[in-house]
C-alpha cells in the first residue's frame, strides 16, 4: 500500500462542481434519517422506496421532505459510487420540489479523502474501471518504475523486477488509480467530501456521524463544519487532525457508551450531562447518531434524546434495513425484519433500548 501511495500524488484531479445540500435550522414538515449504507446500493434503494423517497424510475417522490443521511456510504460494500450518484441526482430533484437531501461526512468518507484503504470493497474500485485502466496501469508503472522498484528492494532486496512488477499490479487492481484520483484531496469525489456538513441541524434535531463531545462543541456548527471542509482541502501542509480526532464528530462513540478511563485522563462529563450541554448549546431538542450499529434496531436513549440510527444496514453487517421519520413531533422507526415485511414503532422514550 506504501508503494501505491508514492505516486498517487502526481495524478491531476477530476474536478466537479460538487452538489450538497446545507444544513437548516428551519423547521420541516417530514424528516427521514438514514444511517451508514456501506456501499449496499440494493439497502438504500429499498429503505427509499419504503419511505416513499423515490418513485419506480428511482426519481424524486418525496415532495418537501428534508431526507438526512448520516454518511458511512463508502467501504465496505462495492456500491458506494453508486449511491453517491444517486443521491446527487435526489438532491437536485428534491430541491425542485421544495424538499432537500443533506448527506453527512462520515469517517468512511473522509478516510478515502486521506488515503486510509483499509475498508475498501474490490467492487469500489472496479466501479471506477474504464476501457483505459489497463494501460493507464501499465504506464504508472513505468513511470515510476524506479521508486518503486526501490521501494521493494529495500523490504524484499531478493525480488526480480518482473517479480516486483506482478506484486504492484496485484496491489493495484483496475479501477483504483481512478478512484484515488476521484477520492484525493482536490479530487471530484474530495472536493464532494469536503462539501458535506460534519454536523447538521433541521429544526430542533441534530444530527451527527458519529457523536458530540462537550470538547468538540465550543463553537457554531458552521464553525465546526468549516474545520472539516478545510481539514479535507487539497495541500501538503494542511493539519487534518479533526478528521481522526476521537473526541471529533466523524469518531466519537461518547454519546453511546463510555470506556473505563485512564488513570490519568482528565475528568469528563457523564453521558447524561454532556447530552443534556450540548443540546443546550444547540438549542436543540434531541441528537441523532449513527457509526456505532444497533443491529436489533434504532435504539433511543437517555430519556428520547438520543436516537440511534445506524442498525447495520449493510449486508457487510446483516443488520435490518431501517429508517427514522420525524413528523409532526412523533418519532417512528421503520425497519425491515427478517420475513421482509416492514414493521414501524413509535419511539417512547420511557421504553428505552439497552446500550449496545
Amino acid at each position: 500500500m506504501h508503494a501505491i501511495l508514492l505516486f498517487l500524488a502526481a495524478f491531476a484531479a477530476l474536478v466537479a462542481a460538487p452538489l450538497h445540500a446545507r444544513e437548516s435550522e428551519a423547521a420541516a414538515a417530514r424528516i427521514v434519517a438514514v444511517g451508514d449504507l456501506h456501499g449496499d446500493y440494493e439497502a438504500w434503494e429499498d429503505i427509499a422506496r419504503q419511505a416513499a423517497l423515490i418513485d419506480e424510475e428511482g426519481r424524486w417522490s418525496g415532495a418537501e421532505t428534508v431526507l438526512v443521511q448520516l454518511g458511512d456510504i463508502t467501504d465496505r460494500g462495492p456500491d458506494s459510487l453508486r449511491i453517491i450518484r444517486h443521491l446527487q441526482s435526489l438532491g437536485q430533484q428534491a430541491e425542485a420540489a421544495g424538499g432537500s437531501v443533506t448527506v453527512l461526512l462520515g469517517n468512511h468518507e473522509a478516510m478515502n479523502v486521506i488515503g486510509d484503504l483499509r475498508y475498501v470493497d474490490p467492487g469500489e474500485y472496479e466501479a471506477f474501471r474504464d476501457d483505459s485502466s489497463e494501460a493507464r496501469r501499465e504506464a504508472t508503472w513505468k513511470a515510476n518504475r524506479e521508486a518503486l522498484e526501490a521501494f521493494y528492494k529495500q523490504r524484499q532486496p531478493e525480488l526480480s523486477s518482473d517479480e516486483m512488477r506482478d506484486m504492484w499490479f496485484a496491489e493495484t487492481p483496475l479501477g483504483m488509480l481512478e478512484h484515488r484520483r476521484a477520492w484525493r484531496p482536490g479530487g471530484e469525489l474530495g472536493i464532494w467530501a469536503a462539501s458535506l456538513p460534519a454536523v447538521a441541524k433541521v429544526g430542533r434535531t441534530l444530527f451527527v456521524h458519529g457523536g458530540l463531545s462537550e470538547e468538540m462543541t465550543r463553537e457554531p456548527i458552521d464553525m465546526l463544519n468549516d474545520r472539516h471542509e478545510y481539514a479535507l482541502g487539497s495541500g501538503e501542509a494542511i493539519d487534518r487532525g479533526i478528521l481522526e480526532a476521537p473526541l471529533g464528530p466523524l469518531w466519537y462513540r461518547g454519546n453511546v457508551r463510555r470506556e473505563e478511563p485512564a488513570p490519568d485522563d482528565p475528568p469528563r462529563l457523564s453521558r447524561e450531562q454532556e447530552l443534556a450541554t450540548i443540546l443546550s448549546r444547540y438549542d436543540a431538542d434531541r441528537l441523532l447518531v449513527a457509526h456505532t450499529p444497533s443491529v436489533s434496531g434504532i435504539v433511543t436513549d437517555l430519556g428520547g434524546r438520543l436516537i440511534r440510527v445506524d442498525t447495520g444496514i449493510s449486508s457487510h453487517y446483516g443488520g435490518p434495513r431501517s429508517f427514522l421519520v420525524i413528523e409532526g413531533g412523533v418519532l417512528t422507526a421503520h425497519e425491515k425484519d427478517r420475513d421482509g415485511s416492514w414493521k414501524s414503532r413509535a419511539l417512547d422514550p420511557e421504553q428505552e433500548e439497552p446500550v449496545q
